[in-house]
Order: structure tokens, then sequence, then C-alpha cells
């Protein structure tokens, strides 16, 4: 699996993670500590739902807490792999809807949790302009920085996942 761990270009976020609108939370497995050291993020249980899609031991959430996991690689996604994102984004807004609070969440929190998040806000009525523009503003200027991952919002995910069913 092809992920973006490690690249020294991208700084791990100042923040655990960041609420994106009232009850939708984005986030990831490292922040930046106080001291401008990485730091591991465990997520116990201040999540109804956790959507996990890059799995590590030991970062949560508690027993007893729902917890999805789709792992996906920062990069091209298959047609089950984009059914996947359409899943927990159905599943976010379900669980938003019934007044439950959403962490979804990757390595930093920037690219995969934001495909899952910016499809949730499209299927609550944004424009995939508007969700990738709330993201950056709300979580990081690096969100969504995975440009294969913001044509795969501006095409619709349906779309792009029946194109990519076509090439497989």
């Amino acid at each position: 699996m092809r992920t973006r761990e490690g690249q020294p270009d991208v700084p791990a976020p100042e923040s655990p993670w960041d609420e994106i609108e009232p009850g939708l939370w984005m986030g990831g497995h490292q922040v930046r500590g106080s001291a401008g050291r990485v730091e591991q993020v465990v997520v116990h249980r201040q999540f109804d739902l956790v959507q996990t899609l890059l799995r590590l031991p030991e970062h949560g959430p508690d027993p007893g807490i729902e917890h999805h996991v789709w792992p996906i690689p920062d990069g091209p996604l298959d047609g089950t792999q984009l059914a996947g994102v359409i899943r927990l984004a159905e599943a976010a807004c379900e669980a938003l809807d019934a007044g439950r609070t959403v962490l979804v969440r990757c390595f930093h929190g920037y690219n995969r949790s934001g495909l899952v998040v910016a499809h949730a806000l499209m299927r609550r009525g944004r424009s995939a302009e508007e969700a990738i523009r709330l993201i950056r503003a709300r979580r990081s200027p690096w969100a969504l920085h995975n440009g294969l991952f913001v044509d795969y919002l501006r095409a619709g995910l349906a779309t792009a996942r029946m194109l990519e069913e076509l090439t497989e």
C-alpha cells in the first residue's frame, strides 16, 4: 500500500483532529507536539463512531466504540476501494443525523480522511469546491493535497468508481 508517510515535505498536523462541521471530525495518527516532535495520537472514547483508513496497532478506539476500518492507499483507488469510501461517508452522515460524533482518520488526517469527509459534506449539500475549501480551512492547508483525490471529488465518487471499474 502506497502512502505518504514519512514524506519530509508533508508536516505532521498541529492538532490530532479538527471539527469540520458540527459533530464531524477529521484527524490522524500523528501530531506535532508542543516541543515540535512528532507524537502518536490514540483515540479512546472521544467519539461515538471512528472511521479508520489506515490502521495502526494500539491507536484505539477503546472497546465498545463503533469502529469502521477500510484501509486504502493515498494514491489511485480501484472501484472496490471507492465503493468503501462512499459507504463510510454514508455511515458518517447517518451517525451525524442521529446526533452522534464521528472521527474520520488516516495517517496525518489530510488526504484519505479528507476524501471521506468531503464526500460526506457533498452528500449533505455542499459542492466539491465548498467541501474542499472548508476542510482546508478547518483542518490544514495540507488537507486534500493529493490532486487525484480532488479530481475524484470534482468528478463525483460514483462517477470515479464507474470509470475505475471500466478500466479494471
